[in-house]
């Protein structure tokens, strides 16, 4: 096999194909993985007395949209729990939550998530119920 140095215009444009291979642009900045949701506040929502002594509890499933601000932008029921003023205590008390949101690219994005909220009757009914069993409003 015979060799032949390589010309001038052959070299050039193998130096050319060879720093298109990336050997002089600066490596591309990592892009951060994504995160979830994270709940950072969520007090729980008042529960009446009332319904409390009365054993009436159950679960609201919410769907809760959280903005990239943190905090719910959009509430909706997708199962309740079979009484709408739980229900409803349920929504406002999970409008005023805090929530780590979302990114994606190191930037926070909205996200839905679904909330369960429970009520749960007490075990041994409170002293408060047998004040209302007997037609005087509670001591707070």
């Amino acid at each position: 096999m015979i060799r032949r140095p390589l010309s001038l215009p052959s070299c050039a444009a193998l130096a050319l194909l060879l720093s298109s291979c990336g050997g002089g642009a600066p490596p591309a900045e990592p892009v951060p993985a994504p995160t979830q949701i994270a709940a950072i506040e969520t007090p729980p929502p008042q529960y009446p007395m009332e319904l409390a002594c009365a054993g009436i509890g159950g679960q609201t499933l919410l769907g809760v949209e959280v903005g990239p601000a943190g905090t719910p932008t959009r509430i909706d029921l997708v199962r309740g729990s079979g009484n709408d003023d739980l229900d409803r205590l349920a929504t406002e008390a999970v409008q005023g939550w805090k929530f780590r949101p979302a990114t994606r690219a190191g930037q926070p994005v909205a996200q839905t998530i679904q909330v369960p909220v429970s009520f749960t009757p007490p075990d041994v009914r409170p002293d408060a119920c047998f004040a209302l069993d007997a037609g005087h409003a509670p001591a707070s």
